[in-house]
């Protein structure tokens, strides 16, 4: 497969074949080498420039991208909305055309509202990185879920990931849905229903009412955060009532048939979705995640910068 089957952007996970995922995480195999080196630095995009434009607030996402891309030795720009034109009333086509007009090679986005990444890909010539829009899509972090369980199951054919908590309001649940599906993997999905799309039933995905029988069927858990900024009504009767009836806590662990390997995307509402003695027990392969982030969006840089994967190895070098 050459580096341009995987086309000018990644908007998300849902237009990708198995065969195209799994080059991404092939090529972030030798990438995730440079982070464990002294110096961690490779020429391999030196001379481009990539601007990370995000219209939400975040940490982790934004700070594995920069990460990433000075790695590869990019020059990176970032764009916050309250520092820039946007807040002035300028559009999202304009700010973005105004900066391919200074010469840059990629924008990397985050934006509220679903699809943004794919109307501004739409319309620009450099190469669009969805980094979360709205409720949509999350495919960066669905691809580094997908390699820390591959490197933890070796193969995710057959393999049983339970989605818990807010399904509703994840961007991160699509792409790991979407994911996991075509490499092989089977999805539940476990939640209040008030928390659960409308149609989740016609995904082909199990549905759990109750966590203990999640935690019974599941080999793996990614726990997702309630979102609470995205609630416009009353979709839970209380947090505490939620961490009673949903919450992934050790004692309920404690039950399981087997070990499960146990994920969150983050940022954690800890007492809430999850007990700290879980976050941060055995089974947590949460910091591994972050490890995984940036091996993953090097990967993605890389590939659409027009990198060839045969060379991947090569290019760390």
């Amino acid at each position: 497969m050459s580096a341009a089957a995987i086309g000018k952007d990644l908007l998300g996970l849902a237009h990708l074949s198995a065969e195209q995922i799994t080059l991404i995480l092939d090529t972030a195999v030798p990438f995730k080498e440079i982070s464990e080196r002294a110096i961690k630095k490779v020429p391999t995009l030196r001379g481009m420039t990539i601007v990370n434009l995000f219209f939400e607030a975040s940490t982790r996402t934004r700070i594995s991208f920069e990460f990433a891309e000075k790695r590869l030795s990019a020059d990176t720009v970032n764009v916050a909305v309250s520092g820039s034109s946007v807040s002035k009333g300028e559009t999202l086509v304009d700010t973005a055309r105004n900066l391919e007009a200074m010469k840059i090679d990629m924008v990397v986005i985050r934006h509220p509202s679903s699809g943004a990444a794919r109307f501004l890909a739409d319309r620009i010539q450099s190469n669009v990185i969805n980094a979360g829009d709205g409720t949509h899509e999350h495919p960066t972090q669905g691809l580094l879920d997908l390699l820390t369980l591959r490197e933890r199951f070796g193969s995710l054919t057959g393999l049983r990931v339970c989605l818990c908590g807010d399904v509703l309001h994840s961007r991160v649940a699509r792409s790991n849905l979407w994911g996991l599906q075509k490499l092989g993997a089977e999805v539940g999905v476990c939640g209040p229903r008030s928390l659960l799309p409308n149609a989740i039933d016609e995904l082909g995905v199990r549905v759990f009412s109750r966590i203990e029988e999640a935690i019974e069927w599941a080999q793996a858990l990614n726990i997702l955060r309630l979102q609470l900024e995205r609630m416009q009504a009353g979709y839970i009767p209380s947090l505490r009532e939620y961490n009673r009836v949903f919450g992934v806590t050790r004692e309920r662990l404690d039950r399981a048939p087997r070990d499960i390997v146990i994920m969150h995307p983050g940022p954690m509402n800890r007492g809430v979705e999850i007990d700290s003695d879980v976050a941060d027990g055995p089974h947590s392969v949460i910091l591994e995640q972050v490890t995984n982030g940036v091996a993953v969006r090097m990967a993605v840089l890389y590939l659409l910068a027009g990198g060839r994967p045969e060379l991947a190895e090569a290019a760390k070098g």
